[in-house]
């Protein structure tokens, strides 16, 4: 009895659904390390480390200048911004 195009449709899903599941397991079996963080994980190693998110507004020239030296920065936009805000301010107090 041949098959209608529902059930075919049906098997493919299922073909799809189990290599999809197959390669799956297989990403997170080997490489599971080298796959980044996500949101909710990053979020709570953040607050561990006492960081909270600050969003202020800037120039664009100055976005643009922070992202240039941000690039050869070892910790990033983060790290850079961190650096220069507590430079900033222990100048400023120096100064007061």
């Amino acid at each position: 009895m041949p098959m209608k195009k529902t059930d075919l449709e049906k098997n493919k899903a299922l073909k799809l659904t189990h290599a999809m599941k197959q390669s799956h397991s297989e990403r997170f079996g080997k490489g599971a390390a080298e796959l980044p963080l996500d949101r909710r994980e990053q979020r709570k190693l953040d607050q561990a480390k006492g960081l909270v998110p600050f969003a202020c507004k800037l120039d664009a020239t100055l976005v643009n200048e922070l992202k240039t030296r941000a690039a050869d920065h070892p910790e990033g936009l983060n790290g850079l911004v961190d650096g220069l805000l507590r430079a900033a301010l222990a100048a400023s107090s120096d100064k007061a």
